[in-house]
């Protein structure tokens, strides 16, 4: 199993950057591996990403998710992964962001990948894209703010 930890800290209050991140299907603006995320109820999606040239399709469901802290989720089929966000307020205008994901590479190119640190590599830029998306947005694209308790 591998470990991806990245975070950035983004120009946004700590709500617009969540509200942000609740919009599951606008991450193809912003992950450059994302190619659509279909929403099916408020703890499931359905993801198509391509990652070193092969396209993957896979359901997701969210395991908890509570306003301005965090979202986590755990794939239920296609591809072994898991992971969170965290949201931490710096001030009033400045948050941070943190992302953490565990994943199991299947086939030589996501193992060699891996092995070069591209997985974290990629995860860096799109964070770097999501601050300038989320940094230039005058609002977010919507926002969800149930919460989903921890099993």
């Amino acid at each position: 199993m591998s470990q991806i930890i990245e975070t950035i800290d983004v120009d946004v209050p700590v709500s617009k950057a969540y509200d942000q991140w609740t919009q599951f299907e606008s991450f193809p603006r912003f992950l450059s591996f994302v190619q659509s995320i279909t929403q099916i109820d408020d703890t499931h999606n359905h993801w198509t990403v391509k990652i070193g040239g092969i396209e993957r399709e896979f359901d997701a469901e969210i395991t908890e998710q509570h306003q301005d802290e965090r979202v986590a989720w755990k794939s239920e089929d296609g591809t072994t992964h898991a992971g969170v966000v965290t949201f931490h307020k710096l001030s009033d205008t400045s948050s941070r962001v943190a992302v953490q994901i565990d994943w199991q590479p299947e086939g030589v190119v996501e193992k060699a990948g891996d092995l070069l640190n591209f997985d974290t590599r990629s995860v860096k830029k799109d964070l770097a894209n999501f601050k300038e998306f989320i940094e230039q947005a005058p609002a977010p694209t919507g926002a969800w703010h149930g919460d989903v308790p921890r099993d």
